[in-house]
Parts: C-alpha cells; sequence; structure tokens
C-alpha cells in the first residue's frame, strides 16, 4: 500500500463548473505539477479570462439517424460554452481541438462567423430536402458570446427569409431579444422552444451550471414565450440521482404555470472525459453523498459510468431509472404536458431570390 494520500481535489474556481484543465483523450503528452515539500503556502490561482476564436467552418449543417434523436439536422454556432455546466456532453468535443474538456472547454471558445454565408448556400442547394434545424443541440447558442456575435439571431433571420422550420433549446434569458423574430415564425409554425430546467434551487444551480440564469428567470422566460404564442417546452435535465431528481414533479409543475406545453427529461450521462470531471465535482462539493449518487448511476448504467446504446443513453436502465420514468409520466399526465415534439410545417420553405435576381428584375 502507498504511502502517499490521493491526491487532492482542486478548489472550485468561483465562476466555472470545474477547476480541473485534464487532458483530453487524443493528447499524447500531459505534464502536472508535485510538490517537492519547499512552499508551504498554496499558489493563488491565476485568473482565467474568456478567450473567443474565430473558426472558419467549411460547412455549417450536422447531421445525424440517430433513432433518440427527435431531429436529422442541426446547428452549432459556437464550440465551448461559457455556461460551465459540469454534466455538459458536449466537454469531450473539445478534445478534437486538442483543448481540455475541462477549464478549456469554459473558457476557450470559437464563434462560426461565416455560419450565416454558409447555411444560405446549404439551403439554397437543389438537393436540399427541409427539415427542422435544431439550434443548441450541442452547446447553447445564446450562451454569452451571442451577444457580442450575434451569430444565432442571424442565422434565425436567414431561416424565416428561407421558411426554414426551427427549434432550439437554451437555458439563457438572451432568447428573449428575438422574441418578435420568434413569434412571427411561430404564427406559421416555424418555430418552438425548450428550455432546459435542472433545478430549482439557486444553490445548487451556481454549483451545477456557474454561469446560467437562476431558475426563476428561465421559468419567466417560459413565461415570456408561451405569452407571445411560442410553443415552448420545458427540459428537464440532466436528472441526477440523489442530487436533483427529487425535484422532478416540481419542476414539471412549475413550468407548467409557466406556460410551457410539453416536457421531456434526460438521465445525466458522462460520455468520455465528463465522467472523471463529473466524479471531481461530486468530491468537491459533495463528498458526503458522491458514493451513493454515483452507485445509483451506474446501477442504472449496468454497472458503469456510462452507456452509450441509442436505446438507453438518454432514459438508462435498472430499477432507478424504470421509477424515474414512471414518475415522469404520472406527472405530465396529471399535469396535461406533452411529451411528443411538434410537428413543424415544412411545406412552407422557399428560398428566396438571389440579390442578383432581383436585381435582374429591374434592370
Amino acid at each position: 500500500m502507498s504511502d502517499h494520500p490521493p491526491p487532492k481535489a482542486p478548489s472550485p474556481r468561483k465562476g466555472r463548473g470545474t477547476a480541473n484543465n485534464l487532458p483530453g483523450r487524443f493528447a499524447q503528452l500531459c505534464s502536472s505539477r508535485e510538490s517537492d515539500g519547499w512552499q508551504t503556502e498554496p499558489d493563488e490561482p491565476v485568473r482565467l479570462i474568456t478567450s473567443a476564436t474565430e473558426e472558419k467552418a467549411k460547412s455549417i449543417i450536422a447531421t445525424n439517424q440517430s433513432p433518440d434523436i427527435p431531429f436529422s439536422q442541426s446547428i452549432n454556432p459556437y464550440r465551448g460554452c461559457e455556461h460551465g455546466c459540469i454534466y455538459c456532453y458536449a466537454r469531450p468535443a473539445h478534445a478534437y481541438m486538442d483543448l481540455s474538456p475541462g477549464l478549456d472547454f469554459e473558457t476557450k471558445l470559437f464563434y462560426k462567423a461565416n455560419a450565416t454565408e454558409l447555411l444560405e448556400k446549404a439551403l439554397r442547394k437543389k438537393n436540399y430536402q427541409c427539415s427542422p434545424i435544431a439550434l443548441g443541440a450541442n452547446t447553447d447558442p445564446y450562451q454569452p458570446l451571442e451577444r457580442e456575435k450575434g451569430i444565432t439571431q442571424n442565422l434565425l433571420e436567414l431561416m424565416q427569409e428561407f421558411r426554414q422550420p426551427v427549434t432550439i433549446i437554451t437555458k439563457s434569458q438572451l432568447i428573449l431579444r428575438d422574441l418578435p423574430l420568434l413569434a412571427e415564425m411561430a404564427q406559421d409554425n416555424l418555430a418552438q422552444v425548450a428550455i432546459s430546467v435542472t433545478t430549482l434551487d439557486n444553490t445548487l444551480k451556481r454549483k451545477l451550471e456557474p454561469r446560467t440564469a437562476g431558475p426563476s428567470a428561465r421559468l419567466r422566460t417560459i413565461e415570456k414565450l408561451s405569452s407571445a404564442g411560442i410553443p415552448t417546452a420545458v427540459l428537464a435535465a440532466p436528472m441526477i440521482p440523489a442530487l436533483n431528481d427529487s425535484e422532478l414533479e416540481a419542476i414539471l409543475s412549475a413550468a407548467k404555470d409557466s406556460g410551457a406545453v410539453r416536457a421531456a427529461y434526460i438521465l445525466l450521462r458522462l460520455p468520455y472525459e465528463v465522467a472523471p470531471l463529473f466524479r471531481e465535482w461530486l468530491q468537491v462539493h459533495y463528498a458526503e453523498r458522491a458514493k451513493h449518487v454515483m452507485s445509483l448511476v451506474q446501477q442504472s448504467r449496468e454497472g458503469k459510468d456510462y452507456q452509450s446504446e441509442f436505446s438507453q443513453r438518454r432514459t438508462g436502465t435498472g430499477i432507478f431509472a424504470q421509477l424515474l420514468q414512471r414518475r415522469f409520466q404520472v406527472a405530465i399526465k396529471k399535469l396535461g404536458l406533452d411529451h411528443r415534439r411538434l410537428t413543424l410545417d415544412c411545406s412552407q420553405f422557399k428560398p428566396p431570390p438571389c440579390a442578383n435576381e432581383q436585381q435582374d428584375l429591374f434592370s
């Protein structure tokens, strides 16, 4: 048995989901700091500044054929997310950028400056088959960087021009900036929104999702969207065993009272680097229940931290997962919430004339 104590989890960083910058799974080299016994006072943590780098994307619409995902194409205007949600399943994608899914994911962001140009080219292709485009499938399209860059807003304006249906998932109040535009699209059955509500507890929210809107702000967002005639759903996700799963019914009820008409939930997902980051987060913030939480997670994932099979990754298996699913079904039936996704109208899709075509009309 080693005489050395296990490594101490890093102290939490204010406003950040993790304090760790663990190497991505493709990193060939990595380094770590080890004490030589000479330093008695801990270093002050370096202040982290969020950076944003322009990315020239080659394409903008991502497609999928996953049977458990309710859309076939999506757009992610940003890589990385300043919201810092510790459980975010998009974190591992930063490893493809040779960056850490930890702090790098929250602080080293990329924005697709040519997203609108690429989308217009894609929508004008003769072989384009219209189906709803999902915004927010990976990182939040209304994260703080959107206030400065406005890429999501530009994409929505283009979609309205082309009569292209769109679905949005977000945690941010910033979506209300685009309320008039979304309301107009919703009148023609071209838009719907889902607001993610993970907890109604502000203390838990600040630890779990440090740079997101608070629970009451998200409920107000649901109310304002719904009042404007925009079909709005609540996404109770992720449900974390022994941490926030007891709030499931309360979240659904509060969202219903705010005007939500649909609901969905997802069991905690811990793919790749998310698992060690989440385990460390538990030790930092909820050490007394960390083992219990992970025990229930593994009971719902056939003894593993995660299952990637399409039939199981969103809901899990086992007694806890079955009970959670049953609770959801009972709650939405009682509240009159629909779990089915609204069918948007793709028949209206029509590319407008190009600028040079319009000029020819008047020449």
